[in-house]
């Protein structure tokens, strides 16, 4: 299968696939003509990292699940571990976002929004207590 037809089949982009070949993800064959030639297991693995970028897996992530995908002794406990790892990084990013969401709906409920020149938003942004 060329590039092309594996992008529409993945729904990865043509540019991402050859990113990662780039990088050593996926290793294409290359007919005479210098294309492009994917096999099942290069489609497959495609499909593998789309799904798990789309979970938000970084491309470090990738190449280690990826190897465990292929090893067939892999031990689960090591996909769970960076699956645990992952879902510890998101819930962080969900508190940090939870934070600033309450502080700026706390700024913005205290600012009046009128025609006078003081604004708790910026005061909160600039760090003081009179902004002149």
């Amino acid at each position: 299968m060329n590039i092309g037809d594996v992008s529409a089949h993945s729904g990865l982009s043509v540019k991402t696939i050859r990113y990662y070949e780039d990088i050593g993800l996926v290793s294409p064959l290359r007919g005479g003509n210098g294309y492009r030639a994917f096999r099942k297991n290069e489609q497959h693995k495609l499909a593998f990292l789309g799904r798990a970028r789309s979970l938000g897996f970084t491309i470090d992530d990738c190449r280690t699940l990826l190897a465990l995908y292929e090893d067939e002794t892999r031990a689960s406990a090591d996909v769970k571990s960076i699956a645990n790892e992952h879902l510890e990084k998101i819930e962080n990013k969900i508190a940090s976002l939870e934070a600033m969401r309450c502080t700026l709906s706390h700024l913005i409920d205290e600012c009046a929004g009128d025609h006078r020149p003081d604004c708790p938003i910026l005061k909160d942004l600039c760090g003081c207590q009179d902004l002149e």
